[in-house]
């Protein structure tokens, strides 16, 4: 293994790292990392990056808790994960997990709405992933879980600006790597949350590239649930990406 895929795994041991060293007040009470938990299946994804880099990356915010923390991939959904990328391992459970958020890996029966969204796209379009993953890669701005003590998600942005603050000066640090091993000539946020981290990084790090944004997959958008795949092709086609 070299190129690539082989810095990209050294930065996400780092990023798991660097995340774990971080502390969350109430109302959060669970912190998943599935960079840990789940690394043999994230490693696995990262194998699948083109290793002389990408023309298109895309960013996710954080992981679903009936996506990436069931199997580590970005996005992750269950069905999409085994069958059309071809990963399915042991997946490990969190230290402190929530009972109403089990962490069951490739066996959980729940599917993820924005993973099966994202990556029914990319299925329609591209019959084999390898054709995919030659010019595309999906990752996520920040690699962890937030819940409260109800199993209610919590979202990065919606944490307190201290705890914030320190958590985006690693995630951004992790995406100055991602840019500069893969260097994308298009980057794309999925959602208006990683499009800002986007825009906010690139120009710390001084890196050039044609930024756009899609529509968020997610079932709490009321425009994602009018033909998601349809608004988010038209935006890739408009920007000339596609």
């Amino acid at each position: 293994m070299s190129g690539a895929r082989k810095k990209l795994i050294a930065a996400a041991k780092r990023l798991r790292r660097e995340v774990d060293t971080l502390a969350f007040a109430a109302p959060v009470t669970h912190v998943y990392n599935p960079l840990r938990y789940a690394w043999d299946a994230h490693e696995l994804y990262l194998s699948r990056i083109n290793d002389e880099g990408v023309r298109i990356l895309l960013l996710g915010m954080n992981p679903g808790p009936w996506g990436m923390a069931q199997t580590g991939v970005p996005f992750g959904e269950v069905t999409a994960v085994k069958d059309w990328i071809g990963i399915n391992v042991p997946v490990k459970t969190p230290a402190n997990m929530h009972p109403k958020r089990p962490v069951l890996g490739f066996e959980s029966k729940r599917s993820e709405v924005s993973g099966r969204r994202l990556w029914g796209l990319f299925q329609e379009r591209y019959s084999d992933p390898a054709d995919f993953f030659a010019e595309h890669f999906v990752v996520n701005y920040c690699p962890l879980v937030f819940m409260e003590a109800s199993a209610r998600n919590r979202t990065p942005d919606k944490l307190p600006v201290d705890e914030r603050e320190l958590l985006d000066e690693v995630c951004q640090r992790h995406l100055s790597r991602v840019l500069k091993v893969l260097n994308p000539s298009i980057v794309v946020g999925v959602g208006a949350y990683a499009e800002k981290c986007l825009e906010r990084t690139m120009a710390k790090a001084g890196y050039q590239a044609q930024l756009a944004r899609i529509l968020h997959p997610s079932p709490a958008s009321p425009a994602a649930n009018r033909d998601w795949a349809g608004t988010a092709t038209k935006q890739l086609v408009d920007a000339g990406i596609w």
